[in-house]
């Protein structure tokens, strides 16, 4: 027996580009290249008593972060909108705009003791102290 095949009528009109020629470059994608792309880095330590946490959120009014601790899950967000213009003269050269918001959630060793928590934002800073709660569940285990 012959082997069929099945007859594709827009085989020709597929782009001669599409399949191969991009394979092997490394493409950022364009919505990385934006300037000012918003972003929150962060800072994570702790001691005995407490976690500390430094995230970088600048150009934020502090009324439009949000930190929530859920047990040992923390969660930071923050909505972010960023104007830019460049005028010449009376003439608009460009107006860049954006809106959107930006988050980081992670989770701790430890359970967050919610009603000590304290959080300071000041010069694009959010400070975050995160005291321990301790639950004296925790044990070693013998080893038999």
């Amino acid at each position: 027996m012959s082997n069929l095949t099945r007859l594709n009528p827009f085989s020709e009109l597929r782009d001669p580009f599409s399949d191969d020629f991009f394979k092997g470059f490394a493409l950022r994608p364009v919505y990385r290249l934006m300037e000012g792309e918003p972003q929150m880095r962060l800072d994570l330590s702790e001691d005995d008593k407490n976690f500390f946490v430094k995230a970088e959120i600048p150009g934020v009014n502090k009324d439009d972060i949000k930190v929530s601790v859920d047990g040992n899950l923390v969660s930071v967000s923050a909505e972010v909108r960023k104007e830019k213009e460049e005028k010449e003269g009376a003439k608009l050269i460009r107006c860049e705009r954006y809106y959107g918001s930006v988050s980081r959630t992670f989770t701790l060793d430890e359970s967050v003791d919610q009603d000590a928590a304290k959080a300071k934002y000041e010069n694009g800073v959010l400070q975050l102290t995160l005291p321990k709660k301790h639950n004296g569940q925790s044990h070693v285990l013998k080893i038999a």
